[in-house]
C-alpha cells in the first residue's frame, strides 16, 4: 500500500512531526483498519483560531480542538479514479499543534506517542469510523491501541 501524504503548514507552533513519520503513523493506521488500497491524505497543520473557525463551522463547536477529518470516503464510492491519479484521495485532516502538544503534556505522554494517536484517530474518520456512542467508541479504540502498538507506543486509554 503506498500514501501520499500532501501537508500544508500554516501554524506557527515551533514543532510538528517529520513527514516521513507522519506517514507511518497515517500508513499503520490504514494497515490497521485493513485498508490495502493506494490512497491520498492531505495533511494541514494550523494555528489554534482556525482550528475554532473550521471546528464551529463544521461542527458547531467554537473552540479549538486537536483534530478534525473530513472524509472523501462518501464520495469515493461513486466516483471512478481518474487514470492520472495512482492514490484515491481519502480525505483531509487538520491538526492544530498547540493543542496536540498541550494535551500530551496535561496527560503525561510523550509529544510523539500523542502525535501519532492523533494522526491514526484521523485517519480512521477518514475512513468512516465515529466515536458516537460506546460500541462505535470501542471499536474505534480497539484499531488505535492496536496500531499504536504495532509503533511501539503504549495504550493511550491507560496513561495519563
Amino acid at each position: 500500500m503506498n500514501v501520499m501524504l500532501e501537508i500544508g503548514n500554516s501554524s506557527q507552533h515551533s514543532w510538528v512531526p517529520a513527514s516521513r513519520d507522519c506517514e507511518r503513523w497515517i500508513k499503520e493506521a490504514l494497515h490497521s483498519a485493513g485498508r490495502r488500497e493506494d490512497c491520498t491524505v492531505s495533511l494541514q497543520f494550523v494555528d489554534a483560531s482556525e482550528s475554532a473557525r473550521l471546528n464551529g463551522s463544521y461542527r458547531g463547536k467554537h473552540t479549538a480542538t486537536n483534530v478534525l477529518a473530513f472524509p472523501l470516503q462518501q464520495f469515493a464510492e461513486s466516483i471512478q479514479q481518474p487514470p492520472s491519479l495512482p492514490e484515491l484521495p481519502i480525505g483531509d485532516i487538520v491538526i492544530c499543534p498547540q493543542i496536540v502538544d498541550h494535551e500530551a503534556a496535561q496527560q503525561s505522554k510523550t509529544r510523539e506517542a500523542h502525535w501519532a494517536h492523533m494522526l491514526i484517530h484521523g485517519t480512521l474518520h477518514l475512513l468512516g469510523f465515529l466515536h458516537d456512542d460506546s460500541a462505535e467508541a470501542e471499536a474505534m479504540e480497539q484499531v488505535e491501541i492496536a496500531a499504536l502498538k504495532n509503533l511501539g507506543f503504549p495504550n493511550p486509554y491507560l496513561i495519563g
